[in-house]
């Protein structure tokens, strides 16, 4: 179905927005226009995919069914609102606190999966516009935001669930391989190997880690006093996200939305130094990064956390 389908249905989107907002206790301070894209996908999807027929009173209905002071709070949310995020927090934070714990077998764990689930819901990738990507978008108001949020613990810890066994799985993998890599320097195996390196792309690699690892160092040295304590206190000394909330006196929300923030900015600033002081193109820039993540298996922004945190390392042992 089109959005023309929803664009026939415009005026009486917007009069059932504008009540939605009426509705609210707190609307946010939130225009019909900041709801209209938002309240269109979720007509197009859940009221005109299912019956090109539908009715203005079906879509009038539909609406009026949403969860205004829900809808209104996440929204506010995803448009910066301090305030909205803190609001958040403090009446969901026991929602997914207690949803975490049944998915956990102790309480770390569940402390680990309550962290990231803040950390996805503030958003930890950008999309080709610039604009983070956030699972808040993900809520339509259908259904209250408590039993969402119980959802989203559930998805996210299927999620970990698979992706720790696929890292058993590389482990065990590797360690075959550096059985193999183990053997004798005179074995046919090792003399394959060593063939099959390349000279020219070797130095290449060497070259692109040392200008990351520079780059890296260079934009770690400009941060602010509070967003180097903050990196430090994660990567290096590995407390979790509750302990630097109480060390630095905000909650761990906030924490894992300071370091998301640090590190789209920190991956904005080596990518600019690498252009502008080390000459990469950004097309080469893309690629060697893009590369790096296939290699390691991992998502590109998580493969930067790992550099990053390397890079940390580095610094505060040298």
């Amino acid at each position: 179905m089109s959005s023309a389908a929803v664009e026939k249905f415009r005026n009486q989107i917007e009069e059932s927005i504008a009540r939605l907002l009426s509705r609210a206790n707190d609307s946010r301070r939130l225009e019909i226009e900041d709801l209209r894209e938002r309240v269109g996908k979720s007509i197009e999807k859940y009221v005109l995919r299912n019956d090109k027929n539908a009715s203005v009173s079906d879509i009038k209905a539909f609406v009026d069914g949403l969860a205004a002071d829900d809808l209104c709070l996440i929204i506010a949310c995803e448009r910066g609102d301090e305030k909205a995020w803190v609001n958040l927090v403090k009446n969901f934070d026991g929602t997914v606190k207690s949803a975490a714990r049944k998915y956990s077998n102790n309480a770390e764990d569940a402390e680990d999966l309550a962290s990231s689930i803040w950390a996805e819901l503030y958003g930890l990738k950008h999309d080709k516009d610039g604009k983070l990507k956030t699972k808040l978008s993900y809520y339509s108001g259908r259904g209250s935001l408590g039993g969402w949020l119980r959802a989203v613990v559930s998805q996210l810890a299927i999620d970990g669930f698979r992706r720790q066994a696929k890292f058993v799985q590389v482990e065990e993998t590797r360690e075959f391989e550096n059985l193999a890599h183990g053997s004798s320097e005179n074995s046919d195996n090792a003399k394959v190997l060593h063939a099959s390196s390349n000279p020219e792309d070797t130095f290449s690699a060497k070259q692109t880690q040392k200008d990351v690892s520079n780059a890296l160092k260079q934009a770690i040295s400009k941060l602010e006093p509070e967003d180097k304590l903050i990196l430090k206190l994660y990567y290096f000394d590995d407390l979790k996200l509750k302990d630097i909330g109480a060390a630095l006196g905000f909650h761990e929300a906030t924490a894992s939305r300071k370091i998301v923030r640090i590190q789209t900015e920190m991956r904005k600033s080596v990518e600019k130094i690498l252009t502008k002081e080390f000459g990469w193109k950004p097309e080469e820039v893309k690629r060697h990064l893009t590369d790096a993540a296939s290699k390691l298996d991992v998502g590109l922004e998580r493969m930067f956390a790992l550099l990053l945190a390397l890079a940390l390392v580095q610094e505060f042992w040298n």
